[in-house]
């Protein structure tokens, strides 16, 4: 092999050596830039869910603000953590006046996870308006969820859809009874004020995993908060709080339901001694509920299975120890499905608290139907 030859291979060799070594140079060079564009999106100042739950409080301190930067109706509404305001980032020049006057408050900002920008994008815009302490909470509102011990908060928009819709909860009013809840609360709420929680839990569904929502009077109020967390230590496993409570709905325009005044004076009684007049009793379950205090006595497993929208839970084989916390200053009906285990509560009332005269008991077949109806049969 001649010189020239040899020198024109090693030449080539030389060239491909380069080639490759240049292909792989840019392969090299380019995995950096892919990284970043990956992560030039995300804030600096991450947090994480005990940082988040030591700065949630009732109140919240005046120095720190939790923000929500989901959008409001699609997710805040439906679940948010207790104490957050909403500023959807979609939203945040239109609705940045939320945000505090001082520039060196705390504020946190969180969304849908690990993977949701919109909380990173609100904080870089919260930084460039002059906020000095501003954080993002990554693994936002999923994270918090999956936390023992915590809780959602909902909106008074989602509430109100809940309640004119009809839907199945149980909504529970944790302020004090006479002081408050005689006096105006939300329709179709149950009276369990958290000081007595112990002593009427058995108020609450059997059905653990049935939605429970609590509220008292607003945003400075623990109660709703205290009673929550007393649910959950029960085993319910989906308890929310209407954290903005009973102002929020008023204000909103929400009807109000009145224990002493939408009670009527006396009820139509029936045939037999202590009974209930049917065509009345029907029109009050249709029309207004909220006006008598109904209590079905039957046992949790059939009171599961269904019952009147209102009436709560007191199986006739518990009632004694409870009838001296029954109401004087509103009616109650008795009802189970024969009218056997409503006339004894009858009588047992009459026997320990003579004193209550607006006392009464369905007598009549009642079975509840599996879509919620009723049928029901008056006695021969």
């Amino acid at each position: 092999m001649t010189r020239t030859r040899i020198f024109t291979l090693i030449t080539l060799a030389a060239l491909v050596m380069a080639l490759f070594a240049g292909c792989a140079g840019s392969k090299q060079a380019a995995a950096p830039t892919v990284a970043k564009a990956e992560e030039e999106w995300r804030f600096h100042d991450i947090v994480d869910v005990e940082f988040v739950k030591a700065h949630v409080t009732v109140p919240m301190a005046n120095d720190v603000v939790l923000i929500d930067s989901r959008p409001k109706r699609a997710k805040y509404d439906k679940g948010h953590i207790p104490g957050a305001i909403s500023i959807p980032d979609t939203y945040f020049d239109k609705q940045k006046d939320q945000l505090p006057e001082d520039k060196n408050a705390l504020l946190i900002f969180y969304c849908g996870g690990l993977h949701c920008k919109l909380s990173h994008k609100s904080a870089a815009k919260a930084e460039a308006l002059g906020y000095t302490n501003v954080k993002v909470f990554a693994e936002g509102f999923p994270k918090w969820m999956k936390m023992p011990g915590n809780y959602a908060a909902v909106d008074v928009d989602w509430v109100k859809k809940q309640v004119t819709g009809q839907k199945e909860l149980a909504l529970v009013d944790s302020r004090p009874k006479r002081a408050k809840y005689d006096k105006g609360h939300i329709p179709g709420a149950i009276s369990i004020p958290d000081t007595y929680f112990d002593k009427q839990k058995d108020q609450l569904p059997a059905d653990k995993s049935k939605p429970l929502v609590f509220y008292c009077g607003g945003l400075h109020c623990k109660l709703s908060h205290k009673s929550a967390a007393k649910a959950m230590a029960m085993g319910y496993t989906n308890v929310k709080v209407f954290a903005a409570g009973y102002p929020a709905w008023k204000k909103a325009g929400g009807t109000a339901g009145m224990q002493a005044t939408a009670a009527p004076a006396q009820l139509k009684a029936g045939s037999e001694e202590g009974s209930i007049d049917i065509v009345q009793f029907k029109e009050i379950v249709t029309s207004k509920p909220e006006s008598v205090m109904l209590i079905d006595v039957r046992d949790p497993d059939e009171f599961k299975k269904g019952s009147f929208k209102t009436a709560v839970n007191i199986p006739v084989d518990t009632l004694e120890g409870k009838i001296k916390s029954l109401p004087a200053n509103k009616p109650i009906v008795f009802v189970c499905g024969t009218g056997a285990r409503s006339g004894e509560s009858y009588y047992m009332v009459q026997d320990l608290r003579p004193e209550l005269k607006n006392v009464y008991y369905l007598e009549a077949e009642l079975i509840f139907n599996s879509d919620g109806s009723y049928t029901l049969k008056e006695p021969v």
